[in-house]
């Protein structure tokens, strides 16, 4: 088992703060860059987009930590967040879990190509009494997120192969060539896929989500031509195999 080091934080009195410490400590000395293999490095001086950064192929990486069930994470500015959505260093994020004896049970990263507005939940405005009244925060939804794009360190207290993690982190890459408006569609037949539970299946099968997907995309009159298209999509990028007519598999 895997716990934070408490021993570093003795002479802080601030919970958040012994938290963030602690985490922080802890993503330093035992993560490794998925991209690369290389270790990760913190930013000195408190950088605006980012906690950490791997030297070698100049990934950014943002931390968060909570103890809650992992479905929603709090996080800052609703208008900064959708501003950082389309901008060039958006980082990537990791996700920390831990429970109240300082345990750690899930550690992942989600490359920064499956962030979308979609996942992003705008908080009610802070009220007038308030310091910063007016203000607007947002939520990360972590269930919309296909899983793929939830590459995992640490699950259920459980660690995850180094070889598995770099696979997984590779898997999805070609995604950065999409843009985050046009990330939309594919991100949703890779969630269709992973509804249907298995690594085989049929065009069949995709279709039954027509009705989901038509009341997503309700002025597009074509869904299946587009659910084909982007299965063609995602098997030139090697995501998945066409098996036989109208048969295919996750790879």
């Amino acid at each position: 088992m895997i716990f934070l080091d408490s021993n570093i934080v003795s002479q802080y009195k601030s919970n958040s703060q012994k938290a963030r410490v602690m985490t922080e400590f802890w993503t330093w000395k035992n993560i490794f860059c998925p991209n690369c293999w290389a270790p990760i490095f913190h930013y000195s001086n408190n950088k605006p987009v980012a906690d950490f950064y791997c030297d070698s192929c100049k990934e950014d990486y943002e931390l968060k930590s909570w103890k809650s069930l992992w479905n929603k994470i709090t996080d800052w500015a609703y208008s900064t967040m959708i501003e950082r959505l389309k901008s060039d260093n958006n980082p990537n994020f990791f996700f920390l879990n831990y429970k109240l004896d300082y345990q750690i049970s899930n550690f992942v990263v989600i490359p920064k190509h499956y962030f979308t507005s979609e996942i992003i939940e705008e908080r009610k405005p802070l009220p007038i009494t308030a310091k910063r009244a007016g203000w607007i925060g947002c939520n990360i939804l972590l269930s919309p997120i296909p899983e793929s794009g939830k590459i995992f360190y640490i699950k259920n207290w459980e660690h995850i192969a180094k070889k598995d993690i770099l696979h997984n982190w590779n898997k999805t890459l070609f995604l950065r060539d999409k843009k985050v408006e046009s990330k939309g569609w594919i991100l949703d037949i890779m969630k269709c896929i992973e509804m249907l539970w298995k690594k085989d299946f049929s065009l069949d099968e995709l279709y039954t989500f027509e009705p989901v997907l038509k009341q997503k995309y309700p002025n597009n009159n074509f869904i299946k031509d587009k659910i084909r298209q982007q299965l063609q999509f995602l098997r030139d990028k090697g995501y998945l195999e066409f098996v036989s007519s109208g048969k295919y598999r996750v790879l």
